[in-house]
């Protein structure tokens, strides 16, 4: 059976003699990721478990700001905050959402529905594989 399959992108990841900055790029840009020092890092820049929670917060920001403009509610800012918490059997993202603007209750609602349809919150919830080779 083959699976169907759609590229969204990629990305590369390169760490040097510096222990353990490691240079990110992806359609053209470049990220430094680096773990603690409590972790034997360098702590040069955002780790990767802050990075994975940063991709979630920044896709459900943007997916937000889409649809407020798209609705032309008016909405100044868009805070994202999300925590990762080890719980047994999993992982738990909690995400917390903050608008400056002028929204009333069901409009509200309607923001939390539409933070879950975020491309990332949809892959994170869904079915995820890895498969791994040597290139």
């Amino acid at each position: 059976m083959e699976i169907e399959q759609e590229s969204l992108g990629t990305a590369r990841a390169v760490t040097g003699r510096t222990q353990y900055q490691t240079v990110i790029t992806s359609d053209g840009h470049a990220i430094i990721v680096d773990e603690p020092e409590d972790a034997n890092g360098s702590d040069t820049a955002i780790a990767p478990y802050g990075l994975l929670m940063s991709s979630l917060a920044s896709c459900t920001s943007i997916t937000l700001r889409m649809y407020i403009d798209r609705k032309m509610w008016i909405v100044d800012e868009i805070t994202v905050d999300v925590e990762m918490i080890k719980v047994e059997g999993g992982t738990l993202f909690k995400r917390k959402l903050n608008f400056k603007g002028d929204l009333n209750e069901e409009q509200k609602h309607r923001l939390i529905q539409i933070a879950d349809a975020c491309p990332i919150h949809k892959i994170l919830v869904g079915g995820i594989m890895v498969d791994t080779e040597l290139a």
